[in-house]
């Protein structure tokens, strides 16, 4: 059998952890910095993991994670 394709953009944005999850950047934190406050650009800095309702959805876009 062929194999599943993974989708591009879907690889350069997730990573699957050990048990499993998704891992995610958050957005917000590439222009108009400055009406945002030190610790809210700090949180956003942070690595977060998808919701348990989209991991499904995305684990299909990367096959062989």
């Amino acid at each position: 059998m062929p194999k599943i394709k993974s989708r591009r953009g879907a690889l350069k944005r997730f990573k699957v952890t050990a048990s499993g999850k998704v891992k995610r950047r958050k957005g917000f934190k590439s222009h108009l910095l400055s009406g945002k406050g030190r610790k809210r650009k700090r949180a956003l800095g942070q690595a977060t993991l998808v919701s348990a309702v989209e991991t499904k959805n995305i684990k299909k876009l990367i096959p062989y994670l």
